[in-house]
């Protein structure tokens, strides 16, 4: 577990204290060895004039001054190793809480809660930048008063960790859209965590982005890794308009940060396919790269975004979007880019799965949704919910006796409500996610007549059904309604129009108390201001109204009152 904002910040000032200690030992430790430097030059000037037993006691007393120098330089290296090794642990706990703002980022993707404290990690960074520059320096002092195998491990050791800090904290603030479509404008930012400190920033540095191919990802992060990148523009897979941007220091927030606001992805190049890939599983990355020259040494850093799926077409968002989620929700902390696991708990999809559709629509899924996601997904199969759902159970293999996968109905589920649906399930009106089966057989029967139930359709993509107790007691079940369908009507007015639909379910409310706020309002005029008779479409059901219904009859149940007439 990584420390909090606030233990951290105190961890890194109680090391600030041992460090500031260490320069006052080393400056006590500098002043007398300069005095024992001057005894031994006065002695050798005074040499000729010594008696030989002066000169012994002259020679005594600076082996004497000699060795207890010696004690404390062995003393000082020891507290310096104790720093550096303290240094070390406070450097990879801000490094870890910099990736698991990374990997909160990715959950954001899918839409989990996102807690940014970047400028918490920001002010960490600074001080150990600080910090282990005054170490670098400490390390070089003692190094200069002679040669020593132990100090010259410890010099490369801190310029090792100053550099992984310096790198790693160049990172993506604003993630490039994870579904990319070409010749369509999108923006993006990077930020240095260094803040002013080094003063890069005077120079105002130049970043230029390219994408990758996950192959060319994985290439370059293997041989840059822990390293500065090399200095030639790595082979990318696309062409980027407007792919360069400059680094500009904002002092009142101290944030350094280059903004990419207008790229387009003009081209791509794709691999090979293998087996049943497809261009929706493909992935891409753009990388963003800079050269600085700081005390006469170039540093080159380096981030990779995210990984993105690129499309041409807005068909293929949906398969794309589902190579996004799951990578966003199930990617290890420290990865190869930018692999996946196969398989998944379900416990972990549900998560990934309630979050997804929670943060498109506004509200969670309640834990009966999640049950009958769980029997979709393993074909009706009743379980333990422990078995572990595969990546093509998820998205590659059609459901049965459908022409279509889990994802594909799910997605364009998610859709419908998001553009059709919003404030009815917001409200709890829509039941959604249930079976055909359990309506039927489990739910309609004990309700009273004219009640009636929303839910998502298993046949039709994108589909919501109305699920109905005639007045004759008949269990019926209307066509789907599609997008299509509620781009003409919106679904509270057609609910509105067939007056056998009389009591929601769940909420056993009267239909117009329901849904009276979502109703169309039209102005009720008889001809319009150019001569036009005003006309409208309605829902008709014409099986219902005409009294020819095929279904089985039920009798009205005793105890319950018979609904109002609406």
């Amino acid at each position: 577990m990584v420390e909090g904002a606030y233990a951290l910040p105190a961890r890194i000032q109680k090391l600030a204290v041992d460090v500031e200690n260490m320069r006052l030992a080393l400056q006590s430790f500098q002043g007398e060895q300069e005095s024992m430097y001057n005894y031994f030059n006065e002695l050798n000037q005074r040499r000729a004039l010594m008696t030989p037993q002066e000169i012994q006691e002259g020679d005594n007393q600076f082996k004497e001054q000699y060795i207890i120098l010696n004690d404390r330089k062995k003393a000082l290296v020891t507290d310096l190793r104790r720093v550096i090794t303290e240094y070390d642990a406070i450097q990879d706990q801000v490094i870890m809480a910099l990736k698991m703002w990374q990997r909160n980022q990715a959950l954001a993707g899918n839409g989990a809660p996102f807690h940014d404290n970047l400028d918490d990690i920001q002010r960490c960074v600074e001080m150990l930048v600080d910090m282990v520059a005054k170490i670098h320096s400490y390390v070089n002092s003692l190094l200069l008063m002679g040669d020593d195998p132990l100090l010259t491990e410890l010099l490369n050791h801190v310029r090792s960790v100053q550099k992984m800090l310096v790198l790693s904290a160049f990172i993506v603030e604003r993630q490039p859209p994870q579904v990319m479509k070409t010749h369509t404008r999108f923006a993006a930012a990077v930020r240095w965590l260094i803040g002013p400190q080094l003063g890069v920033y005077h120079n105002n540095p130049t970043i230029e982005c390219v994408i990758l191919s996950e192959a060319q990802a994985q290439r370059h992060a293997a041989h840059n890794s822990n390293s500065d990148m090399q200095s030639c523009t790595p082979q990318s897979s696309g062409e980027i308009l407007n792919n360069i941007s400059t680094m500009e220091y904002q002092q009142a927030t101290r944030v350094f940060s280059a903004s990419f606001r207008n790229m387009q992805l003009k081209k791509i190049k794709r691999a090979e396919k293998k087996g049943t890939e497809s261009v929706m599983d493909e992935k891409f990355s753009l990388l963003f790269f800079t050269t600085v020259v700081f005390n006469e040494f170039k540093i080159s850093c380096w981030t990779l975004s995210l990984p993105v799926v690129v499309i041409v077409h807005g068909n293929q968002e949906p398969q794309s979007w589902a190579t996004i989620t799951w990578d966003n929700a199930f990617s290890d902390i420290t990865r190869e880019p930018f692999q996946v696991p196969e398989k998944v708990r379900w416990e972990q999809l549900s998560v990934a799965l309630n979050t997804k559709f929670g943060s498109a629509t506004g509200r969670n899924l309640t834990e009966d949704n999640l049950n009958f996601l769980y029997e979709k997904l393993f074909r009706n199969e009743a379980g333990e919910h422990t078995e572990f759902i595969t990546w093509a159970q998820f998205c590659k293999e059609p459901l049965p006796d459908r022409s279509f996968t889990f994802w594909d109905w799910f997605f364009a589920i998610m859709k419908l409500t998001k553009d059709h649906l919003l404030n009815l399930w917001k409200e709890g009106l829509i039941v959604g996610f249930i079976n055909k089966r359990k309506t039927l057989e489990d739910i309609l029967p004990m309700q009273q007549f004219g009640t009636f139930l929303l839910r998502f359709s298993d046949s039709e993509l994108g589909g919501i059904t109305v699920a109905f107790v005639d007045d004759q007691g008949n269990k019926l079940m209307l066509a789907p309604w599609t997008s299509r369908d509620l781009n003409i009507r919106c679904l509270a007015d057609r609910i509105h129009d067939l007056n056998v639909l009389r009591i929601v379910y769940p909420k056993n409310l009267p239909r117009d108390e329901a849904f009276g706020t979502f109703y169309s309002h039209h102005v009720d005029e008889q001809t319009t201001r150019d001569g036009y008779v005003a006309n409208t479409i309605r829902a008709h059901v014409p099986a219902i109204e005409g009294g020819s219904v095929v279904g089985t009859p039920q009798h009205q149940p005793q105890d319950i009152p018979m609904p109002k007439k609406f």
